[in-house]
């Protein structure tokens, strides 16, 4: 049972090796609290949601590390009628609302930058002792990592550093070469005095990549096994993140993981094509657990593509995730009124799929195929096999966050908050079955055969009971 995983660095999948027997250690960059979530970070989240909960069902014990980043220039930039510090809280409120809501766990530990300084601080005179780093050659209390000192920079994505664009972070006038980026950076006039912290090289505040070098040092040691983030990520972040903890001398991660991105009808989500989704739109146009399986149903490393109905989010790729992810349900809700659905372990084709680099679409068919044989097995009266297969259903779901029986499913959504189309659907089924209900008791069977026949037809399946009738999407 060796769990796979890709490499970025490798550029290859490799068995993951953990430095300590039993346990995994990850730490996933979490957001820059500027703005309100987008779909793109929810992917990212629960991408790594299910990676820790499979290393966890694999009987690993997994510290997960998620900061905030509460201080950047963009979070200065963009609080225009608020305090810099307001606004990342409040931001940082709808992300935790946001990942919640999906079913993302909670991380073991969730440390800010602004709590994180000293830690900083620690690292920067580290660097500067080892010759790696350097005061600013204008005087100033700037202080950038010298790449140049550092012959492997470049080692994540394989580039050379003169082929590089220049790094924008600070006045160039203060570095050796233009590529080299600030670890801290001098208190400016123009930026309030709360965004200010004292140094051994004069008033200012952190630089964004050393801010997640020192976190994970802090959370989890000199080294640790996986580091996670968006690809977007990979350059500069990651890259000056892997050069100025290695010239430190610290292990740092074994193993660089990175998710795929969210293109939308096409095309690459953005600000400038004024296609973003936002987390909130996500969860506000179809339930919860549906926006879940759609992001699970796609590999983690793959582009995803949310295509849309004309710009509406209540179709498209989210209604055919609600259509296949409701035949699972139907079947759960069938199985239940047959009998108990007995514990039973996940299928040995689903644990080899999440093994191989988590390779959810595969899973995510044997989950198919299992409902699929469940259903045949009630149809042909063998419940004893339909409760046994229903049983490895919601054992899969369980392992990918999407068991609709959990608590965060179940308090999570409410009846405002699921989409609009079910209640619609469920009106209208309800209406028919009610007339259908009205033929049954004034003995006219050839209308109640016809109102069966129609939800038939349309794909609901309805069964008759002692006293009641139930309806389920077939």
């Amino acid at each position: 049972m060796t769990v796979r995983i890709y490499d970025s660095k490798q550029q290859a999948v490799v068995d993951l090796q953990p430095l300590h027997a039993g346990e995994v250690s990850m730490y996933v960059c979490g957001p820059t609290v500027q703005s309100s979530p987008h779909v793109g970070h929810v992917r990212s989240a629960v991408a790594y949601d299910v990676w820790r909960r499979w290393l966890t069902h694999r009987g690993h014990r997994v510290t997960f590390v998620r900061n905030v980043t509460d201080i950047d220039d963009k979070v200065l930039v963009n609080a225009v009628d608020e305090p810099w510090w307001a606004l990342a809280y409040r931001i940082e409120l709808e992300f935790t609302a946001a990942y919640r809501s999906i079913g993302v766990l909670a991380p073991t530990y969730e440390p800010r930058a602004t709590a994180s300084v000293p830690a900083m601080h620690a690292l920067i005179a580290l660097l500067i002792e080892r010759g790696h780093a350097y005061p600013a050659l204008d005087g100033s209390a700037d202080v950038y990592f010298d790449v140049r000192s550092w012959e492997r920079y470049g080692a994540l994505t394989r580039q050379s550093i003169d082929k590089m664009e220049p790094a924008a972070d600070a006045d160039p006038r203060g570095k050796r070469d233009p590529r080299d980026f600030a670890l801290w950076k001098a208190a400016k006039l123009e930026e309030p005095a709360s965004a200010s912290w004292q140094s051994p090289w004069g008033a200012g505040r952190p630089g964004w990549h050393i801010e997640c070098s020192a976190m994970a040092r802090t959370y989890l040691g000199d080294a640790f096994d996986i580091h996670g983030g968006g690809l977007d990520l990979r350059f500069p972040h990651h890259e000056n993140e892997l050069a100025q903890s290695s010239a430190a001398g610290l292990g740092f991660a074994q193993v660089w993981s990175h998710n795929g991105l969210v293109n939308v009808d096409g095309e690459k989500m953005s600000k400038s094509l004024g296609n973003s989704i936002f987390a909130a739109d996500l969860l506000g146009s179809v339930r919860p657990i549906v926006a879940r399986y759609f992001l699970v149903a796609s590999h983690y490393r793959s582009t995803i593509d949310l295509r849309t109905d004309g710009g509406s989010l209540e179709g498209g790729s989210l209604a055919e995730a609600g259509v296949a992810f409701g035949r699972i349900e139907s079947l759960l809700e069938r199985a239940a009124r047959a009998g108990d659905i007995a514990a039973a372990p996940v299928p040995d084709a689903f644990g080899a799929a999440m093994d191989d680099d988590l390779s959810t679409p595969q899973a995510v068919a044997v989950l198919h195929e299992a409902t699929r044989a469940a259903n045949v097995a009630l149809d042909a009266g063998d419940t004893t096999a339909a409760l046994a297969r229903a049983g490895e259903v919601r054992a899969m779901l369980q392992v990918l966050g999407l068991d609709p029986e959990d608590a965060v499913w179940q308090s999570g959504v409410s009846a405002e908050r699921a989409a609009p189309q079910s209640f619609a659907l469920a009106s209208l089924v309800e209406t028919l079955l009610a007339e259908r209900r009205e033929a049954r008791a004034a003995k006219d069977f050839a209308a109640s055969d016809r109102i069966r026949d129609a939800l038939a037809a349309a794909g609901i399946l309805v069964e008759d009971g002692r006293d009641t009738t139930t309806w389920s999407i077939a």
